[in-house]
């Protein structure tokens, strides 16, 4: 998966002539994270965090505002908090996997209320910035902090709400690439993140059975 996962973001790299290696080492790091993430493995978060410090500039760059304050502001914070937590919560006493947890339907409604009230918000900021493609922006917001704080409850779910995120991001970039063709590798990237967030996905019902089975 891992080499699928690269060789496809450098044959895009390659094909789309693009020129910024940010962008590659940003979509590189991305795709190794989410590998380590389907294992439970803290390591992942720790590439999350540098994936969204560079995913962030590279935002910037094309005035997707509401993309650089949502990873800056919100979820690399937010990806630090996870990795406390998954650092807290081993598995068997073994570092290099989480113990999976279960959200219970009223801390659902919780987040969910929560999510609301931070995407309103958000869309009031990203409106005052003039962000690009304020709509499908805000609802990047949306999904992303409600997949990292199911990441930080240790909950399957939290991959599944990545995948939702990564549609909107492949629209996102796929709209910034009409104007400048070196951001299609970052839309490619996102279709490799949405492929791997859903075998992540069932990765974490794989392990929250085996986890479960055990005493």
């Amino acid at each position: 998966m891992w080499f699928f996962s690269i060789l496809t973001i450098v044959l895009s790299f390659i094909l789309f002539g693009a020129s910024n290696y940010l962008t590659l080492a940003a979509s590189m790091i991305g795709a190794s994270s989410l590998i380590f993430c389907s294992k439970g493995n803290p390591v992942g978060q720790v590439l999350m965090i540098v994936f969204g410090v560079i995913y962030g500039i590279i935002s910037y760059s094309f005035s997707y505002y509401g993309e650089m304050i949502t990873y800056l502001g919100m979820t690399v914070p937010m990806c630090v908090v996870a990795l406390v937590s998954w650092l807290k919560n081993p598995y068997g006493g073994k570092r290099s996997e989480v113990r999976v947890n279960s959200v219970s339907a009223g801390e659902w409604i919780f987040a969910l209320v929560l999510t609301a009230v931070v995407t309103v918000i958000f869309y009031f900021i990203l409106r005052y910035f003039n962000t690009v493609n304020l709509i499908p922006g805000t609802l990047s917001v949306a999904t992303s902090f409600l997949a990292v704080y199911l990441t930080f409850r240790r909950s399957p779910w939290f991959a599944f709400v990545y995948a939702a995120n990564d549609l909107v991001l492949i629209i996102l970039w796929l709209l910034a690439s009409f104007s400048d063709k070196s951001y299609m590798p970052v839309a490619v990237c996102f279709m490799v993140f949405f492929v791997n967030d859903l075998f992540c996905f069932t990765r974490w019902l794989e392990m929250k059975k085996r986890q479960s089975a055990k005493p």
